[in-house]
């Protein structure tokens, strides 16, 4: 295993062991979609392309201190900027290309990076974007960096390498805007080393495993589980620009994969395909890794595949501080299980009111690192919201916000969710951030946000609506879809749309969210909505 303490030095040192083993390939619909030659990428080769980087960023002053917005979608390019920019001591913004320009101007403006680098297709929206910001950063692309302008270099951070900041991700809280989770060098390293780690089902033979992942580099999951997992063991990583039913199988045997990685969607997705002579995997992979899946289809995916899916748990804040595993035997298969506390993790549960719950009750999770550092592992906290990153660590531990019961053999079982975050196909959604949006439409005074069951994406978005016009028609419901598709990313739009003539509410005049998920289950059961889920597409550039 690749040693260092930055994610750079951990990328060299795998390119000076495994500089002929393939770094990346990209299957054959990725490689259309993306306009990429074919064929894999070395260690060698990524190594060369990484040195031109750090030339060209540093040449116009970026260094440590600095921040890079990076709009490059699932592109191989993107890991070779961030490692460039990590070399220097830079920090990567992840930009999804596929939010609102409303929501990209949050992200710059907010995280005062000082440069986005953009693929062609991007440029005009994220130019947009950037020009609303109150410090407007430059938009290039990546042909274009030699032109970048200069800029004054920061004060260097008083850290260690291994506790410099490394990216700032923004994540979806249940307040107000998205936070941005500062993550360190050491955060990044440590989630690599436990996951190349965990053994029982996993386990990661060095220059051998070729990982899959369909998962957007804007989340925790492709931008650190399966990326360090790769150059920490010299493995291949076969990143798609995103999940594609139809043809999902056809990439991994294209790509040889020996590891998948897969969101709660996923199985259900592939599920619902014709079965077909060859649907057994068992002889090509070893295992699937990721989280969420409906326990319904968790024993006939495996029996029909071939291909074990292990359930894990973690947060952005969390990391590897607090990630827990259904790696080993008994996996308690379609019970929402997701493993045993490793070593070094505390945990509590407590009700609404913080008391601890009886043994084998549910309660809210709470976790910390056992010793002198509790935050050991964990994100550095939330940039510029140093009331919420100790809101966050109350009391000393870490609130989750996750609602789940340990039986008697100390094994997890996830339950609900506490916090107000609706999850849809593995995006968090604040509730609060769709009704701010619903709110500035003309006819909407009043609404409420709440996640009710699907199918295949385990949640849909439902908007529980009251108009000033009393409309409660199709064509109004419609227009209310069609604003929130103007002003959200499509997965956060409501594709469910009900009017109600008030919305439920407390003593304290706050919104009642735990009867209004009631009138929302009602509603969804029997049929008092508008329906418009096959809208909801991401924009294109």
């Amino acid at each position: 295993m690749i040693m260092g303490e930055t994610i750079s030095e951990v990328f060299f040192g795998a390119a000076k062991r495994h500089g002929n083993r393939p770094l990346f390939y990209t299957p054959t619909e990725t490689r259309r979609l993306y306009d990429l030659e074919a064929g894999d990428t070395s260690y060698g080769q990524a190594a060369a392309a990484v040195d031109v980087l750090i030339r060209d960023y540093s040449r116009v002053g970026f260094g440590a201190g600095s921040r890079i917005g990076l709009a490059l979608e699932n592109r191989p390019d993107f890991f070779l900027h961030f490692i460039a920019l990590n070399s220097l001591g830079a920090s990567i913004l992840p930009l999804n290309c596929a939010m609102q320009s409303g929501e990209l101007t949050f992200q710059i403006e907010h995280s005062e990076c000082d440069l986005i680098v953009v693929t062609p297709a991007h440029h005009a929206r994220l130019a947009d974007a950037a020009a609303n910001a109150k410090s407007p950063p430059a938009v290039i692309e990546p042909a274009m960096l030699e032109q970048a302008p200069a800029i004054a270099p920061r004060r260097e951070p008083a850290v260690s390498a291994l506790h410099r900041e490394a990216a700032i991700l923004y994540t979806s809280g249940t307040t107000g805007k998205a936070k941005g989770c500062i993550l360190s060098n050491e955060y990044f390293l440590a989630i690599g080393e436990l996951y190349t780690n965990l053994g029982g089902a996993v386990i990661f033979e060095e220059g051998k495993e070729r990982i899959i992942t369909p998962l957007p580099v804007t989340h925790m999951n492709a931008l650190a589980c399966s990326f360090m997992a790769a150059i920490r063991t010299g493995s291949c990583l076969i990143q798609l620009d995103r999940f594609h039913p139809k043809s999902w199988w056809s990439a991994v045997r294209e790509s040889r994969a020996t590891i998948m990685h897969y969101l709660g969607v996923m199985p259900a997705m592939l599920l619902q395909a014709p079965q077909l002579p060859d649907d057994d995997f068992s002889g090509q992979i070893k295992f699937a890794f990721g989280a969420g899946c409906d326990p319904r289809h968790h024993e006939t995916f495996e029996k029909r595949f071939g291909v074990k899916l292990i359930e894990a748990w973690a947060m952005t804040e969390t990391g590897a501080g607090a990630w827990i595993t259904a790696s080993i035997e008994p996996r308690h298969v379609g019970s929402r299980c997701f493993g045993r506390a490793p070593e070094g993790l505390e945990y509590l549960l407590i009700d609404e009111e913080g008391r601890a719950t009886p043994q084998g009750e549910a309660g809210e999770f709470l976790v910390r690192r056992r010793g002198a550092n509790p935050r050991k592992y964990f994100f550095n906290g939330y940039f510029k919201d140093e009331a919420a990153t100790q809101e966050a660590w109350k009391d000393g531990w870490f609130h989750t916000g996750d609602v789940v019961r340990v039986d008697d053999e100390g094994n997890f079982y996830f339950v609900d969710r506490r916090k107000n975050v609706i999850r849809r196909s593995g995006e968090n959604i604040a509730a609060i951030d769709v009704e701010s949006v619903l709110l500035r439409h003309d006819d909407v005074v009043a609404c409420v946000v709440v996640p009710v069951p699907d199918e295949i994406r385990g949640d849909e978005v439902m908007a529980m609506v009251k108009t000033s016009s009393d409309a409660n028609d199709e064509k109004a419901a419609r227009a209310i879809f069609d604003f929130a598709m103007e002003n959200l990313v499509y997965f956060k739009t409501p594709g469910l749309i009900s009017f109600i003539q008030s919305i439920p509410m407390t003593a304290s005049e706050k919104i009642n969210r735990g009867e209004a998920k009631r009138i929302g289950r009602d509603l969804h059961e029997r049929g008092g909505y508008f329906d418009f889920t096959a809208l909801k597409k991401p924009v294109k550039g």
